[in-house]
């Protein structure tokens, strides 16, 4: 009698063990999962913050350039008006020294 309650209190703490496994597995699973969850939202976070760097500091490098070429644009313009100025200035001389004549 002693071996077959030896026996049963064997096989209910292997029951025991068995049940505590599955609980573990299953404890470590979810808390694996967890932490695959959190490194992707993780991840996903940091993905927006590069792309939302990179837009800003495209658009102030765009926006340098555009003054950048806003301003070498003025200056060509000064210096055609210059130039043309100086041969309409010429033209007109010679104008108002034909018809004088």
């Amino acid at each position: 009698m002693e071996l077959i309650k030896k026996i049963k209190e064997a096989e209910s703490e292997a029951q025991r063990i068995i049940e505590q496994a599955k609980a573990d597995a299953a404890e470590s699973a979810h808390k694996a999962k967890q932490a695959q969850q959190q490194a992707f939202e993780q991840a996903e976070h940091d993905r927006k913050k590069a792309i939302d760097s990179a837009i800003a500091s495209g658009q102030k490098q765009g926006q340098a350039e555009a003054q950048t070429l806003k301003g070498e644009g003025q200056k060509q313009r000064e210096q055609l008006r210059a130039k043309s100025q100086a041969q309409i200035n010429a033209a007109v001389s010679k104008v108002m020294e034909y018809l004088r004549k």
